[in-house]
This record gives structure tokens, sequence and C-alpha cells, in this order.
């Protein structure tokens, strides 16, 4: 390679470079993780799926640690509340049949933080599929590396959100602050995923419930 080429291709990196980050583009990376959320007890319906499998390994990816110690108080709780994944049709074919669909996967969660409000994390992620009668093999298979790839995508603008809360921002809930008589019971609290009260000690404390 001639001396004029390798010049060449170090103008035309140091450009993109240059280019890249006057735009605010910057390459993908780990998100400094804050000393509140660096160990965190993870919550969700269906820990063996796929989804939270996904949610697991992006949390690990970027250094946080998922405790097994459901006893512990003293750390920030992420509850996965629901997930849901919708199709609509786009386009058709002259026949009638469907050519193309939209995917969408919603995720809502919750994060609890010890004295402080409760924060929702909502995120979501679209992808185009298009249905081919013709090559059913093909389609399974496309339809199923599209699924795999929504849960990471889904995982990762979750994590992402995660990691950048402003713990400082949230104010804190005091259960006396709180009309006890409008608070739902136990089982229903339980029964609608809703998160208890936190009170100064760190403690949850379960309307309806004597925590003696």
């Amino acid at each position: 390679m001639s001396q004029f080429v390798r010049q060449l291709i170090i103008f035309c990196f140091s450009l993109c470079v240059i280019t890249t980050s006057g735009c605010g583009f910057h390459l993908r990376g780990k998100i400094e993780v804050p000393r509140s959320l660096q160990t965190i007890l993870l919550e969700n319906n269906d820990p063996y799926g796929p989804l939270n499998r996904a949610i697991i390994k992006e949390l690990r990816n970027n250094g946080v640690t998922i405790s097994q110690d459901k006893t512990r108080t003293d750390i920030p709780i992420l509850r996965i509340i629901n997930s849901r994944q919708n199709q609509d049709t786009v386009s058709i074919f002259a026949d009638g049949n469907t050519a193309e669909y939209q995917l969408t996967l919603l995720v809502n969660a919750q994060v609890l933080i010890p004295n402080k409000a409760l924060h929702s994390l909502d995120v979501r992620v679209n992808r185009s599929f298009f249905d081919n009668p013709l090559t059913v093999l093909a389609k399974d298979a496309e339809r199923s590396m599209i699924d795999t790839e929504m849960r990471e995508a889904i995982a990762r603008q979750l994590v992402r959100k995660l990691l950048t809360i402003n713990i400082d921002s949230l104010e804190n809930t005091l259960i006396d602050d709180v009309d006890q008589h409008s608070l739902p019971k136990v089982d229903d609290l339980r029964t609608d995923n809703l998160p208890p009260v936190i009170v100064n000690n760190n403690e949850y404390v379960f309307p309806g419930k004597s925590n003696n």
C-alpha cells in the first residue's frame, strides 16, 4: 500500500470521527451506573421467560448486580408489571391476505427505591414483518429472529431508562401522608402488582397488614 493511500485512509477516518462527534453521535457503550442502582432486586411474573432473561443479561452487561435475597429492603426493586406484543396489518396482497405486519412490543415496569417515590418505566419497540406465504419455513425463522431482537432492544431501552433516573429528584413518600382508608388491602395490592408503601426506616409496610 502506497503512502498516499495510507494517508487518504487516515484522512477519511479522521473526517468521519470529526463529523460524528460534531453531530452529537456517540458509539453506544455502558452507562455509568449510579451507586444506588449497582445492586437491585428484579421481580417478574415470568422469571424464566425469554424477556426476563434478556433484561437480566442487559443489566449484567451494564454492571448491575441482581440480588437473590428477596428479603432485602435496602436496595431498589425493578418490577416488570406486564408486557404485551401487538400485531397490526400494514399492507395486504391483491387477494386480500396480509402482506406486512407492524409488530409492537410494550413493557410496563416500575422501580421502587427505598425512601423514594415510585418511578414508572414504559418502553416500546416497533418492527416490520413481511408475511410471504410462499416461504413458510423462512418466514417462521425470520419471525423468531425478529422476536428475539425486539426483546433485546426493549431490554436495552429499559435498562438505559433505569440507569438514567435522577434519584435525587424523587420525593419521599411517607405513610403518614397517605389516606390509609383509600389504600387497597394487601391481597388486592399483590394481585394488581402495586407497590407497598415505604417508610423512613427502609421497611416495606403493606396497608391493612400488621407489621409487628
